[in-house]
């Protein structure tokens, strides 16, 4: 597998796999209608460095980026969202461009990193945990999910 950062044309190669997992209402806080116009500028936006991971094909399997959750004095803790293609789950793309992120973000500066909403039933969770993430808190019933009904959000944070 090859982590780098993403180029221009990496976008409809994320985007099949970005679209699936948004429109399935069931990880991301993000509109499940969103057009491939708005989710590129979500997930590609100024400031953003965006990765991929490429299999031993060449194919695009995952996507990751990492910004400043806020801004100023407070600028120095990341945000960041990743995807797998569900087709590639379960293979440890994610894992591995987990800890390639956490590695680049603190080489970048940043002191922790902090998700603002973390579905509490997305598999990701055990993840992030394993590798050293701790549950802030966790906004009750925040979240409609499409199979579960309302659940909540988990904050979630590391230092770097």
């Amino acid at each position: 597998m090859l982590i780098r950062e993403a180029a221009a044309d990496d976008w409809p190669r994320i985007w099949p796999f970005w679209q699936r997992i948004v429109s399935a209402g069931e990880t991301y806080a993000w509109d499940p209608h969103t057009s491939e116009e708005d989710a590129r500028a979500l997930w590609t936006a100024p400031g953003k460095r965006v990765y991929v991971v490429e299999d031993d094909a060449g194919a695009v399997v995952a996507s990751a980026y990492v910004t400043p959750n806020y801004g100023g004095p407070a600028a120095r803790i990341a945000n960041a969202g990743f995807m797998v293609d569900p087709d590639r789950s379960g293979q440890g793309f994610g894992r591995a461009l987990a800890e390639h992120l956490l590695a680049a973000a603190k080489a970048d500066g940043y002191r922790a990193m902090v998700f603002n909403a973390v579905v509490e039933t997305n598999p990701a969770v055990g993840l992030w945990t394993s590798l050293g993430f701790t549950i802030l808190g966790t906004v009750p019933d925040a979240y409609e999910h499409a199979r579960h009904g309302l659940v909540g959000l988990h904050i979630m944070y590391k230092a770097l």
